[in-house]
């Protein structure tokens, strides 16, 4: 047994299992648990090397995210790292990885600061506001905009969202009114949802995870707002907001980075396929599928990496992921070059997708 602990390589994740994004961050866990598996059940890496994941809850804090970087380092000695959901989470983490030069494959978190600062040991699978925007801006027509509201969580991720989505917004023609923030562990948002509804625009857009998001439905559907909503993040979980929400999800949609609910429209329909199965074979809600993705290919991608650099050596790891080339649920992984000349950090391109939900089934707009 000892032996073939010592032949163990240890993938370190930093994810938010407490907290305000608890239920996001465990479904991301028990993805890359089921990656970690299949890899291990086909051979495992560098001719029969195990995989094993050391999990660290970094509470939804940003100060816990850095301290947990530190400690998978220093402690569990960890080569690479999978991480850390939202993007105030990563932005914490980031110094850490720069002092111990260690990597990070970064499998949520979508603020454009976190590829635009300078940190070379940061590889993201997740999409920025950039992106998502780009994916918005080609389903514009549908939603027949005139003038657009923002609801946004009060950290990184909303502000730049709000930021790059204006843009957007502005870029065709379409007016923007009001932008409300809200903390992360607000529970009551009716006085930002009251001046909401007395604007005259005739979308909302919101953006924060689906725990929150739940409450945003509920309490807008109370206050009798009748505008179409609009989530951005990829973290909303629609089958969870109609079990939550019920009517008051009704008519939303949701931009979205996986869709389980038509595997036709995946980039691999087979392999979408599978993941589910795999997924139902433990037992897991469905409605984890739209996060639980990013922990499997964040895990799938790193353990390609490892194979590439036929090393557990961070540096190695590090150059092997700039020339990683890898399919997995959301498409093909490769990675860019993003930030400062000298510094760059990587940046792949994943799909985007529009979930609406409609008599309470999902139906993924082409």
């Amino acid at each position: 047994m000892a032996q073939a602990q010592a032949e163990d390589i240890a993938i370190g994740m930093n994810m938010p299992l407490t907290g305000a994004f608890a239920a996001s961050g465990t479904y991301v866990a028990d993805g890359a648990r089921i990656a970690i598996d299949e890899i291990n059940a086909n051979g495992g890496v560098l001719g029969g090397k195990t995989l094993k994941l050391i999990l660290e809850d970094n509470k939804s804090n940003p100060t816990e995210a850095a301290t947990v970087t530190e400690k998978l380092i220093v402690r569990d000695k960890v080569p690479v790292i999978l991480g850390a959901w939202g993007s105030s989470l990563t932005l914490a983490a980031m110094p850490k990885l720069m002092q111990y030069q260690v990597p990070m494959v970064v499998e949520t978190s979508g603020a454009n600061k976190i590829t635009e600062s300078g940190n070379p040991f940061i590889f993201r699978i997740a999409a920025t506001q950039v992106i998502e925007a780009a994916g918005f801006e080609e389903k514009l027509d549908q939603f027949n905009i005139r003038k657009v509201d923002f609801l946004a969580i009060n950290n990184d991720w909303g502000l730049n969202t709000v930021n790059q989505f204006g843009k957007t917004m502005k870029d065709h023609g379409i007016e923007v009114g009001l932008v409300e923030l809200m903390d992360q562990a607000s529970q009551d948002v009716s006085a930002q949802l009251s001046r909401l509804k007395s604007s005259d625009a005739d979308t909302l857009i919101v953006t924060t995870a689906v725990e929150q998001l739940t409450l945003v439905l509920k309490q807008a559907a109370a206050l009798g707002i009748d505008k179409q909503i609009i989530t951005t993040g990829g973290s909303q979980n629609p089958d969870q907001l109609v079990a939550q929400a019920g009517s008051a999800a009704e008519n939303t949609v949701h931009l979205v980075f996986f869709a389980p609910w038509d595997p036709d429209s995946t980039a691999f329909p087979e392999k979408t396929r599978g993941f589910i199965e795999a997924w139902k074979a433990k037992g897991f809600d469905f409605a984890g599928l739209t996060e639980s993705f990013r922990g499997y290919d964040g895990v799938q991608v790193i353990a390609s990496a490892i194979e590439r650099a036929s090393s557990t050596e961070p540096d190695a790891i590090r150059e092997a992921l700039w020339n990683t080339r890898v399919d997995v649920l959301n498409g093909a992984v490769s990675f860019d070059k993003s930030g400062p000349e000298g510094a760059e950090s990587a940046q792949s391109r994943p799909n985007v997708y529009f979930a609406k939900i409609s008599g309470g089934k999902i139906e993924v707009l082409k």
